[in-house]
């Protein structure tokens, strides 16, 4: 696959503004590409507005939607569709991408709701996709989401996800903190899952850290570290399907820059260290 980023991105969010202005030198020279929410800056002007485009001007960017609830029985919003095409090409994003999941019926829930694993959600939500392409004029990317209930299950989640991926012909955005949180909730290997999935299709990565609310409950909050079973999720996704573009993400609770890109950097580092194992021929067949 041709990415449409390379290297290592970070998530734009609006909190960090201050902070990544204070230390943009080392931004420049850490972070690859950055993505944003297009929802959170679609039509925002003023201060904040100026600044988003002083971002989009310094690094390539890609998209990674919050709305468009995929699996929901109500229509598509195309007056959001016909946004957010707008707010690609204005700012030449290089990749959309949305969850594979729902997050409305005529109202958002604000939370984003697992879709049954069955073969008729399997075909609604193919086709739902296949008609945002059509709008957006672009492929998309969908990602695997955590959750915490499988209501109406019928399939395993990895042909679940293979089967919608197929059916619709669009890609992945391959989360390795959310295989991660499952396997923990649902009691399942975490490597074993990252292998069954169709990486060849994944256009980057996201990592990410979570909420640890028991033994055996983890929260997807993006508001903590990396921890280190995540890190080796990533390392063996890039031996699985080669060294894919990975952003790390962090919604809140924002440690000083300094901190933060260190875990950018150390998804550098562990890039660097697959690709020479691939040109060692040390890499895991």
């Amino acid at each position: 696959m041709e990415y449409p980023v390379q290297g290592v991105g970070l998530g734009l969010r609006r909190g960090m503004f201050t902070q990544l202005a204070d230390h943009a030198a080392e931004v420049d020279s850490a972070v690859d590409f950055m993505e944003v929410a297009p929802e959170n800056w679609i039509g925002v002007g003023g201060r904040f507005g100026r600044q988003f485009r002083q971002y989009a001007e310094r690094f390539p960017l890609v998209c990674h939607g919050l709305s468009l609830s995929l699996g929901s029985p109500a229509p598509l919003d195309r007056d959001l569709l016909r946004n957010i095409r707008v707010f690609l090409d204005e700012f030449d994003v290089r990749c959309y991408t949305e969850h594979l999941s729902y997050c409305s019926d005529h109202g958002h829930l604000y939370d984003l709701m697992p879709i049954p694993f069955t073969g008729e959600a399997v075909e609604y939500v193919a086709g739902r996709i296949r008609q945002v392409q059509d709008v957006l004029e672009r492929r998309i990317a969908v990602e695997h989401v955590s959750y915490y209930a499988a209501p109406g299950r019928e399939m395993d989640e990895l042909d679940f996800i293979r089967a919608v991926i197929e059916r619709a012909d669009c890609d992945l955005l391959l989360d390795v903190n959310n295989v991660y949180v499952n396997s923990v909730n649902f009691g399942y290997d975490p490597q074993a899952f990252l292998d069954g999935l169709p990486g060849e299709r994944a256009v980057y990565i996201h990592i990410a850290g979570h909420s640890v609310r028991a033994a055996d409950l983890r929260i997807d909050t993006h508001g903590a570290d990396v921890i280190e079973p995540v890190w080796g999720l990533l390392d063996r996704a890039y031996e699985n399907f080669g060294v894919i573009p990975t952003l790390l993400e962090r919604d809140f609770n924002f440690p000083p820059v300094p901190t933060l890109l260190s875990e950018v950097d150390r998804i550098r580092s562990i890039q660097e260290s697959a690709l020479s194992r691939f040109d060692s021929g040390q890499a895991r067949s």
